[in-house]
């Protein structure tokens, strides 16, 4: 009787979170087009004026979409720039054909393929939390992309410690997808507004974050699995790339806050710039993990300041 009473409660879980998936996403459909690539296709969304010079980039971090990079900050910069929200392979509307295709290098050559087929030659990227190996990886290996890198709350570093029990269960063979496709959605459904107050400790979470950001996609089992998996490879990727750091040329600017509870600043922001040869280090007292929402003009002014050093003006009115 036990085991029957286990496996119809996993059955009507399993029909539950099916339910689940068609509603988020029909909740959440998405905004721009997708483009092949090598192993994914990549849902990319386009803003502002398409003939504005140098294109921005911008590309998330872990749990969590092109959505968190477009409000507020991509639509401030897309009022005088062209930008280029891409959700990473598994996240968001992106695929990925292996859930094991979670890593920096593997995911910075499926962007670069993409942003060439966009006829983006180069481009100043944004890159957030998770997204700061991403880009520190797309700056070592595909350097003629990469224009200039702005990096908020990066992670850069290994660290001490894991990325959470549960990420690593679900990224377990069998128990993982068992999991992920029968209980993940519908108590997700309970703890993603809570869990998205504390990323941005110390500051207050916006009204309306998790619908205006998409959040609830990130429940549907396939996009809860590989943002499992780019979690708990990414310790070990880190380290295996921190030795090249001193070979990239773009310049840098990191900004980051002192009692960032996600991302230690000391551990990942502050080495990273005192290893890039053309670094800047903006690190604010009580700022949390979110830059982005928490001061949108000074990312903006920074990102248009890196800009215009590498297109001086005269060249830009050209």
């Amino acid at each position: 009787m036990i085991v029957m009473s286990a496996v119809t409660a996993l059955v009507l879980l399993a029909l539950v979170t099916q339910a689940g998936i068609v509603a988020v996403q029909r909740a959440f459909p998405p905004q721009g087009r997708m483009i092949e690539v090598d192993g994914a296709a990549l849902h990319v969304v386009e803003i502002g004026p398409r003939d504005a010079g140098l294109p921005i980039v911008m590309l998330h971090g872990a749990s969590s979409n092109l959505e968190v990079m477009r409000h507020p900050l991509g639509d401030l910069l897309a009022k005088e720039h062209r930008v280029i929200l891409i959700d990473r392979p598994g996240h968001g509307w992106s695929t990925r054909a292996r859930r094991q295709d979670s890593t920096p290098d593997i995911q910075a050559r499926m962007i670069d393929e993409a942003l060439g087929k966009l006829g983006i030659d180069r481009a100043v990227f944004v890159v957030h939390s998770w997204s700061g190996a991403l880009g520190a990886r797309l700056a070592l290996d595909h350097a003629n992309r990469v224009a200039g890198l702005v990096m908020l709350a990066p992670v850069t570093h290994p660290w001490r410690g894991g990325v959470g029990r549960y990420n690593e269960i679900i990224a377990m063979p069998v128990i993982g997808p068992l999991l992920a496709y029968t209980i993940t959605l519908p108590l997700g459904y309970f703890v993603a507004e809570s869990g998205a107050r504390n990323v941005f400790l110390p500051q207050t979470m916006p009204d309306g974050f998790v619908k205006d950001s998409a959040t609830p996609l990130l429940l549907r089992p396939r996009e809860f699995i590989a943002n499992a998996y780019d979690l708990v490879t990414l310790k070990a990727w880190v380290a295996a790339q921190v030795a090249r750091y001193g070979e990239i040329k773009a310049p840098v600017t990191i900004i980051a806050g002192e009692p960032d509870r996600t991302v230690k600043t000391d551990i990942h922001a502050r080495p990273f710039a005192a290893t890039v040869p053309n670094a800047k280090l903006i690190v604010l007292p009580d700022l949390g993990h979110m830059v982005q929402n928490a001061v949108p003009d000074l990312v903006k002014t920074e990102i248009e300041t890196m800009i215009g050093q590498i297109v001086p003006p005269r060249a830009a009115a050209d």
